[in-house]
């Protein structure tokens, strides 16, 4: 995703599945419009799944992704299965092809009834009508689907036909919620002034800003306020020469401790991080999570999380300074294992805590799904931000303009 794109934790994702050799990719390029998937006679050819950002009316930016076949067999069927299994974890709207030939199968069937129990909405895609129309039969709807209720698309990706009926069909399902999610808006009037403390040090990418930090500037200028963007270093000074105060203060999780130390007490002060975890629906469940770490005992498991993948640097936040800092601050022996990207385990039951990133390349459905896996276990979950405040005991500062949120870590604790 390049830096003019929506990012993909904001695009709807509509995943396409089904059965080997149904036409899926074919039908994925129809919609998209390109050759983004491969085709080919062989059957199975997608065997890791294919995204494509785009512009889907009236839905919006989507992201759409091209499925492995689902019916595989052998150790390559099961890790595909896998790979399908995890891309459900994100899909808002799911698209099943079928083959009009064969009909509805046991395989189909077991993947309706998976988008039913993680209550994904779906339509069904009944692709190579042309090869039915052109032998003269008729085309029948199989009974299962209206009996169901699930309302059949007839198309044809090779011909192009219903491609149009097809996209107005997936763009019509609205699956997001109706109340606008927003980063920082909602805490500040218009013409408030708010320092953004960013720190630019080897972990920070090379010539521009990381993606919250992006994504807070942006919302701010659409509440008609204005963003002071500076390093710790010049915190100090800046606040000082300002000649007015600021309504708010948000910092980097890395430097909330030096933020503290000098923005004045009545300046309500937060981090991009906590307010990540906000947007996302994280935030609650992340504070009562975070006092897990005061529980810890030598030998304890510890996952440390992240959404993206990126070139790890010196001082990584994920897996050098949270671990380092962790162990300063239980003086514990633990185990503290790393996941990036989709890389976030099915079974937690072994660890005593997950640590997450942001979740700033994640979509809300995927986010929620990592929450309910932990809670699925009965393991604590906290984020990034939240565990850097806590274990620098500022925590109870950076959540002071979420009464409701402060009120949960009293009850915790």
């Amino acid at each position: 995703m390049g830096m003019n794109g929506t990012p993909s934790g904001e695009r709807v994702h509509i995943g396409f599945f089904g059965r080997r050799n149904v036409g899926k990719s074919s039908l994925v390029n129809a919609v998209t419009g390109q050759d983004l998937s491969v085709v080919s006679d062989v059957m199975g050819t997608t065997t890791d799944p294919v995204y494509k950002a785009m512009e889907l009316l009236p839905m919006g930016p989507v992201m759409v992704i091209d499925t492995p076949g689902f019916d595989d067999e052998g150790s390559l069927g099961e890790l595909r299965m896998q790979k399908t299994r995890q891309i459900l974890h994100k899909t808002d709207v799911a698209v099943l092809v079928v083959d009009v030939q064969a009909g509805i199968t046991p395989c189909d069937m077991q993947l309706l009834g998976l988008f039913r129990e993680k209550e994904i909405p779906c339509l069904v895609a009944v692709n190579k009508c042309d090869l039915v129309k052109r032998a003269g039969q008729t085309i029948e709807a199989p009974d299962v689907i209206s009996r169901e209720g699930w309302h059949p698309i007839y198309v044809s990706a090779v011909r192009m036909e219903n491609i149009q009926t097809l996209k107005e069909s997936i763009a019509s399902m609205s699956v997001l919620e109706d109340k606008p999610r927003r980063l920082a808006a909602d805490l500040i009037r218009p013409l408030d002034m708010v320092i953004l403390v960013v720190p630019i040090d080897s972990s920070a990418p090379k010539g521009r800003l990381i993606l919250p930090q992006q994504q807070t500037i942006r919302d701010i200028l659409e509440a008609g306020a204005s963003s002071l963007v500076v390093r710790e270093s010049e915190l100090e000074d800046v606040l000082g020469s300002l000649g007015r105060r600021p309504d708010m203060v948000i910092t980097d999780s890395q430097v909330f401790e030096e933020a503290a130390a000098v923005v004045p007490s009545d300046i309500p002060l937060t981090s991009f991080s906590i307010l990540m975890a906000r947007y996302k629906g994280l935030l609650e469940t992340a504070v009562r999570g975070v006092t897990a770490i005061d529980r810890l005992q030598d030998g304890d498991r510890v996952l440390v999380a992240e959404g993206c993948t990126h070139h790890r640097q010196c001082e990584d936040i994920g897996t050098v300074k949270i671990p380092r800092l962790l162990q300063k601050f239980t003086g514990k022996e633990l185990l503290i294992e790393t996941s990036s990207g989709m890389g976030f385990p099915e079974d937690l039951s072994s660890c005593a805590l997950v640590i997450h990133c942001g979740g700033c390349m994640l979509n809300e459905r995927e986010v929620r799904w990592r929450m309910k896996r932990a809670s699925q276990d009965g393991v604590p979950i906290t984020n990034y931000g939240i565990a850097i405040a806590h274990m620098k005991g500022i925590l109870a500062r950076s959540i002071e303009i979420f009464p409701d949120v402060k009120k949960l870590l009293r009850e915790e604790k």
